[in-house]
């Protein structure tokens, strides 16, 4: 991971932070740092992509399903990824990402993360997000639904992901 000592700080605190179940949204701070700057002095494009791990890893470590997936030897990759920009992030500035299982179908889980600064939007990423056994295959939803206690059927995914979704099919 590229934001490594940032990947430390949120291993090292999330003890600190409250509770969530798998549906819930989390928020996590950050701060724009030089090195994550572009020749143009905003925040690289792949950057909020890096940004994006480091937010659903702190979903993961807050609602438990990272030591689950970890006993049975699951690893989350991300199949696709959406991004869309609405600002600019500059050096110094304080922001937040809001990362939220929306829902799943037949093949894979779906995330919404969302950039604010203050009450700005900055961006949103759409995320496919599936899980690998390190023992070889494909984790199926339906074996990390019952790992992760969700007997329930989908929320409806909202309509950017349904429109993604059916245009990939």
């Amino acid at each position: 991971m590229k934001l490594f000592f940032r990947l430390i700080w949120i291993l090292l605190t999330q003890s600190r932070r409250s509770r969530v179940g798998i549906m819930d949204s989390v928020s996590t701070p950050l701060r724009v740092l030089p090195n994550d700057l572009d020749i143009f002095m905003h925040v690289n494009n792949g950057v909020y992509l890096t940004y994006a791990d480091l937010g659903r890893t702190d979903l993961m470590l807050r609602s438990g399903i990272f030591q689950m997936v970890r006993e049975r030897g699951w690893y989350p990759v991300v199949a696709v990824a959406n991004i869309q920009f609405r600002k600019s992030l500059t050096l110094g500035q304080r922001f937040f990402i809001h990362t939220q299982v929306v829902g799943w179908d037949e093949r894979a889980l779906y995330l919404e993360q969302t950039f604010t600064h203050g009450d700005t939007r900055v961006a949103v990423i759409y995320i496919e997000g599936r899980f690998l056994a390190k023992a070889g295959g494909k984790v199926t939803i339906q074996e990390l639904l019952d790992c992760l206690g969700l007997d329930q059927p989908s929320p409806s995914l909202p309509e950017p992901i349904q429109r993604w979704i059916a245009a990939r099919r």
